[in-house]
């Protein structure tokens, strides 16, 4: 978490006296003319600039932040350069996605003018806004669900089903940690994690920086559909792990590799299990019972994670 500190420009990097702010830290909002913004569990901060020093405080409301430090373009420009260590060609392909992954699985997400040619969008210039999100490793946060995936040496194909922001990911990368490594009266299994948008496991040059176990292999960068095939191919899976299935190829993808005897573990956006049988890819699978576990993640009155875990057959477990 402090190493986000030095993304800042020098000059508002002395002005930090203290890491407070970093406590339950989420985002960190970039824009350029505008405050630094901190989000914290859907509370919004302003960084304030107050008689010279940056204050570890922050404010609530920008309205009442009337010192705040607005960003500069060259600013940004300085963050861009400790963001990239010094050479945003060699991150070409990560921001024609629109984000670079640093180390400490820290992702940050990029904005400005779209530069594109005949084949499409090459990258973007003239970045002048930055979500850096901040890698929590929640471990553990799945330990409840992971006997209702048991099927005896094995898992049920699974599905972790949740809107954006209500923790999936995070669930999802807990239990590729625990199946990977095993546990009293499990052996540990063979993953192969398939990370698109290297929102698992935050690749950076290659090396996970968040802990997948120690029977994980991860390729990052690569499209879910053509990632599953090269990995069914080449690595003798047990189970792939893939996040946020969407299209028709990757549902392709998963019936290939489920007839080949290897399980899925994936993550769909739904609010309900019953919307993932009007889903025109995943109606075939429900009717067909290709998965047979359904893990239904929602945060309570109180902002805990809680789960319900459903059958193929849409009967609540737990």
């Amino acid at each position: 978490m402090e190493n986000l500190k030095v993304l800042f420009p020098v000059h508002i990097r002395k002005k930090i006296k203290n890491n407070l702010w970093l406590n339950d830290l989420e985002e960190i909002r970039i824009r350029a003319g505008q405050p630094i913004e901190l989000a914290y569990s859907g509370k919004t901060r302003y960084l304030t600039d107050m008689d010279g020093e940056m204050c570890a405080c922050v404010r609530e409301s920008v309205q009442n932040a009337r010192a705040c430090y607005r960003i500069t373009g060259a600013d940004i420009a300085e963050m861009l350069s400790y963001i990239s260590e010094y050479s945003l060609y060699a991150y070409q392909e990560e921001l024609r996605q629109g984000y670079i992954t640093i180390e400490g699985g820290h992702r940050v997400g990029i904005a400005g003018e779209i530069a594109k040619d005949r084949e499409g969008i090459t990258g973007i210039k003239y970045i002048s806004f930055m979500n850096i999100r901040v890698a929590h490793e929640k471990k553990g946060c799945a330990e409840k669900i992971l006997p209702f995936l048991k099927d005896g040496e094995s898992i049920y194909n699974t599905l972790l089903v949740s809107k954006p922001g209500a923790g999936k990911t995070t669930c999802l990368r807990d239990c590729i940690r625990s199946l990977s490594n095993g546990k009293e009266g499990w052996e540990g299994m063979k993953i192969c994690v398939v990370d698109e948008r290297s929102e698992i496991a935050a690749c950076h040059l290659g090396i996970p920086q968040n802990d997948m176990g120690i029977r994980t292999d991860v390729l990052s960068g690569c499209g879910k559909s053509e990632g599953m095939m090269l990995m069914l191919r080449s690595m003798s899976p047990q189970i792939i792990a893939v996040d946020e299935l969407g299209g028709k190829k990757d549902f392709q993808a998963v019936e290939q590799a489920a007839c080949s005897g290897v399980r899925i573990l994936g993550t769909v956006h739904a609010d309900t299990v019953e919307e993932l049988w009007e889903k025109p890819y995943l109606k075939k699978w429900m009717k067909r019972g290709i998965f047979e576990r359904f893990i239904l993640i929602r945060h309570n009155w109180s902002g805990e994670r809680d789960f319900q875990v459903f059958n193929g057959k849409r009967e609540q477990l737990c």
